[in-house]
């Protein structure tokens, strides 16, 4: 049993971290405001479903997917840091990109899903954990990694209401900063990887 909880304890630690739900915390309330509490819940579960798919996905077919494709893991930072990066503009300006807003607050899950749950970050770190120590014990980090994100998003609306709007809307913007210059880290390192 000590065998499976210290590495089981890191990966979550290390999921938690790269997953960052705090951080999709001001994006995901601003993308479900006004919505009734059945919506927001809706969208909570839609976002870590689709990390939880994508996440789970890697973990069991692993490189297999990237070979299969011709895909390199360079080229899938630079891509995954390029659609962050537009995420960080749109956070940090308060601009939309794409649909209009009323049309992409419906899809809030599947924005806060990926890329900015999993994203080429959370993917990676699926990637060595599993090597290092396994499926099972990756598998059940993943599991309580989503629970915790789920726990976060399903009560963002508190979280927010316990900042206040002001405070959430400033550090949406400050935030949104800091995802461009994730993605733009995320590209270089691509890039690097790439020559």
């Amino acid at each position: 049993m000590q065998d499976i909880l210290t590495p089981l304890i890191y990966s979550f630690s290390a999921l938690f971290v790269i997953l960052d739900p705090l951080l999709s915390v001001p994006i995901f309330t601003s993308m479900t405001k006004d919505m009734p509490a059945s919506e927001v819940n809706k969208q909570a579960l839609i976002a870590v479903v689709v990390a939880g798919v994508l996440m789970y996905i890697f973990l069991f077919f692993n490189f297999l997917i990237f070979d299969t494709l011709g895909i390199t893991l360079p080229s899938f930072q630079v891509a995954g840091g390029i659609l962050l990066f537009i995420l960080g503009i749109q956070m940090a300006l308060g601009i939309e990109i794409g649909p209009s807003h009323s049309h992409s607050r419906t899809a809030a899950g599947v924005v806060i899903g990926t890329p900015l749950l999993c994203g080429p970050g959370a993917i990676t770190t699926v990637l060595l954990l599993s090597r290092d120590y396994g499926t099972l014990v990756l598998a059940l980090a993943i599991a309580l990694a989503l629970l915790a994100t789920w726990i976060i998003l399903r009560f963002s609306g508190i979280i927010q209401r316990v900042l206040g709007d002001c405070i959430t809307d400033i550090m949406a913007r400050v935030l949104g900063m800091l995802v461009a210059a994730i993605a733009i880290k995320i590209i270089a390192d691509g890039i690097t990887g790439l020559f």
